[in-house]
């Protein structure tokens, strides 16, 4: 009977703790678990971060050069629409959301032709420091 209830309980453990090993692979996604962080990097819309991401490194310089930040400023002063590719050093940001598991969407503020605003803007994850 001891034995019974040995095995049973070894067995509801082993269940239990490959469910939860699956629950933590599943939930452990990557993501960011902060709010505000720090960036030093690149920044920019989502296309402009992957193709500047996938130059040559030789190269990246004149990327940066060549594709300068750009937003539409409403009436509101919210910039929206933006195109390019800006650098940030040490910017303090608001973590939005993941992109996906190379990319984070976050807001910064970010210099501008009529000036500095907040933008919601993609950067490489591995440039997002979190602040505690």
């Amino acid at each position: 009977m001891r034995y019974h209830l040995a095995l049973t309980l070894a067995a509801a453990f082993a269940a239990s703790t490959a469910a939860n090993a699956q629950t933590s692979a599943k939930g452990d996604t990557g993501a960011l678990q902060c709010a505000i962080g720090k960036v030093t990097g690149v920044g920019g819309s989502e296309q402009s971060v992957r193709e500047y991401l996938a130059t040559p490194a030789r190269d990246q310089y004149r990327y940066l050069a060549d594709n300068p930040i750009q937003c539409r400023i409403s009436d509101e002063g919210r910039a929206s629409a933006c195109t390019g590719i800006t650098t940030l050093r040490r910017e303090q940001v608001s973590v939005y959301d993941q992109i996906d598991s190379s990319l984070t969407a976050v807001v910064a503020r970010v210099e501008l032709d009529h000036g500095t605003y907040p933008v919601l803007i993609a950067v490489p994850r591995k440039d997002v420091q979190c602040q505690e």
